[in-house]
């Protein structure tokens, strides 16, 4: 396993687990089965509204020692450097969609300046422009004996990315796991730097029809 080293000195794994719409049924089972696997950092992708009073909340159980670490979840730069500027404690890891096709270069630069750590969701951007076929991912993975997956969240660690892929299957999650024996060449990572389109394939945070629909998930 390969580790960064948070903003207050705590180590997180650069491989995590999500569960973001898994089956309530099945959540259970596949955190369980994820553990077996090896993984040790679970997102449980639960939405908040009052992100103030939330983070609030986090800061006392931090300051109370309850928790090791606290962060936020799709903060974008203009969020993000607001309630950094006014938290007490700041926060360690930026939860934000990223993947081969959105690699928020922008928004990483502002959490490095201000020692935050990124990490994705939705690192396989649930399949979308044909994820799984691109042929630039799939030359490169043969080169190393890898599959797409497994190179493109090779990409994603070694841009310094903490990554959480989802699957429901044992043999999935084995495969996500089994990213460290090979290293991709900066060549091979200039050339999926070439894959970033720069925006969202899900929705706009800046959208207020978006936002409204957030809303009812509170």
């Amino acid at each position: 396993m390969e580790y960064v080293t948070l903003n207050n000195g705590v180590k997180m794994p650069k491989l995590g687990y999500g569960v973001y719409q898994t089956p309530p049924a099945e959540t259970e089972r596949c955190v369980r089965e994820a553990i077996e696997v090896g993984y040790r950092s679970i997102d449980t992708a639960q939405p908040f509204s009052d992100y103030y009073g939330t983070y609030r909340a986090m800061e006392e159980a931090y300051r109370a020692g309850k928790v090791r670490a606290i962060g936020v979840s799709n903060f974008y730069p203009d969020r993000f450097l607001d309630i950094h500027h006014f938290s007490e404690i700041k926060p360690a890891v930026n939860q934000v969609e990223t993947h081969v096709f959105q690699q928020q270069k922008v928004a990483k630069e502002y959490m490095k300046k201000n020692g935050t750590q990124i990490m994705s969701w939705g690192p396989f951007a649930e399949g979308k422009n044909d994820y799984f076929n691109n042929p630039v991912l799939k030359e490169i993975g043969a080169k190393y004996g890898k599959t797409v997956a497994q190179t493109a969240l090779r990409f994603l660690l070694q841009s310094d990315v903490v990554i959480i892929p989802k699957s429901t299957h044992r043999e999935r999650m084995e495969e996500n796991f089994n990213l460290f024996d090979f290293t991709l060449s900066p060549e091979d990572m200039a050339k999926i730097e070439t894959l970033d389109g720069g925006k969202s394939l899900f929705f706009s945070h800046y959208d207020p029809q978006t936002v409204e629909w957030f809303m009812t998930m509170a």
